[in-house]
């Protein structure tokens, strides 16, 4: 038998009718399981002490277990069992006393790997839930001890606000709160997290199964024409009193011109911009590489932002520690105040822009191009917005209907 390297696992083939060994010729005990599916799973067998053989699975394939670092998990796992300890019963046992924080510490550090896909940005977001709700709720719970109940409890118990607290975060203390949106999110990514641990065998069945998460109620915000000519006084009379920033005042434009995401915005490079083709090209978005016009008045606003050398983003000064642009929130709400529109969100300037288009005749198939939108029902949220020039016919026709009714000409 030759020796496990990555060229041999690599060359190890799925046999459809059967499960595949192959077994390292140097370390005894040591191989490699291939299911009929292709999965790739490095193992240990070995007899415990009292004869009985068993199979140890180390991990799969891949990052992080290469050859070398599971034939030393191997080796490990061996001087065990000459110790007389059954390491498959202890990995048993562990699993068996797993709390939730434990499996949210296993979850964060190796789901990535699993799903490749799935963005730095959701992972960040899936930590920032479990850390604000599903820590203080259950994380001293053990995980095989949860039920169906404990988890639409625990989804009732976020709306409810019994998770909300201040806490410390990167830009100082934030409040934790509750409500339907924030528990139908937290509960996602608990199922989400409950389903990685079926998937590992920490747990037989998940008991998320058939929880519904709430439907919180959307508002969508749509500005009217004197609302936009209204803001963008607001936003120069503080760009002038140096109130806020002329990025943050760039920002503001763009997003309202250009139908863009806040966080496109704030990540905006000079070498994404394609002036002479009027578009910006995102290698990255929330749904992955896009194309976006740049409308000529949005292209006039970054011409007020010469580029800068060593610098490759449009918007100077404001980039934070962590890429973000870290005053923009306190911008905005300097804005929507001396506006005010006190609950007006940034993300309420894009819906701003696809409401304009629709109401302009744009299809909803085109207006869900321009925004990046990947599902079409996304864009329906704008659909009502078709039946503006229709109301307008049935109200000139009622009228006209009405004033025969009454014996008049119209």
């Amino acid at each position: 038998m030759p020796k496990l390297t990555k060229k041999v696992v690599d060359a190890a083939a799925a046999d459809p009718a059967r499960k595949l060994m192959v077994w390292d010729g140097e370390l005894r005990g040591f191989g490699l399981r291939v299911t009929p599916a292709g999965v790739k799973s490095y193992v240990v067998a070995y007899r415990t002490a009292e004869g009985r053989q068993r199979e140890f699975t180390i991990g799969k394939h891949g990052s992080p277990w290469t050859c070398d670092q599971a034939r030393d998990r191997a080796r490990e796992v061996l001087r065990a069992v000459a110790d007389g300890v059954d390491p498959l019963a202890e990995k048993s046992a562990a699993r068996s006393a797993m709390t939730v924080a434990q499996l949210a510490d296993l979850y964060l550090a190796e789901g990535p790997a699993e799903k490749p896909n799935k963005k730095p940005r959701s992972w960040e977001t899936d930590g920032a839930l479990l850390k604000a709700h599903v820590r203080p709720l259950l994380g001293s719970r053990t995980v095989k001890g949860l039920t169906r109940a404990d988890i639409g409890r625990f989804q009732m118990d976020v709306a409810e606000g019994k998770s909300a607290r201040k806490t410390e975060a990167k830009r100082g203390r934030r409040r934790v709160i509750g409500g339907k949106g924030v528990a139908a999110r937290a509960t996602a990514t608990l199922k989400a997290m409950l389903s990685f641990a079926t998937s590992r065998k920490i747990i037989a069945d998940n008991p998320s199964s058939g929880v519904q998460l709430l439907k919180q109620e959307k508002v969508e915000r749509f500005l009217s024409e004197k609302e936009v000519a209204k803001l963008a006084e607001v936003i120069t009379g503080l760009e002038d009193e140096t109130i806020i920033a002329p990025a943050y005042a760039g920002i503001f434009r763009m997003l309202m011109l250009t139908g863009c995401r806040v966080g496109e915005m704030e990540s905006l490079q000079w070498d994404w911009i394609d002036a002479e083709r009027g578009l910006i090209r995102f290698p990255d978005s929330k749904t992955g590489a896009k194309v976006t016009p740049l409308p000529s008045p949005a292209a006039e606003i970054l011409t007020l932002f010469p580029r800068r050398v060593g610098d490759p983003y449009v918007f100077p000064g404001t980039r934070g520690r962590w890429g973000r642009i870290s005053a923009l929130p306190k911008a905005w709400d300097e804005v929507r105040a001396a506006a005010g529109m006190p609950e007006l969100r940034l993300h309420d300037l894009r819906h701003s822009f696809a409401s304009f288009a629709v109401a302009d005749g744009a299809s909803l198939y085109l207006v869900g191009k321009v925004l990046g939108h990947k599902q079409a029902s996304t864009t329906e949220i704008y659909a009502h917005l078709r039946d503006d020039p229709l109301k307008a016919v049935a109200d000139a026709t009622a009228q006209r209907i009405a004033a025969a009714m009454r014996g008049k000409r119209a």
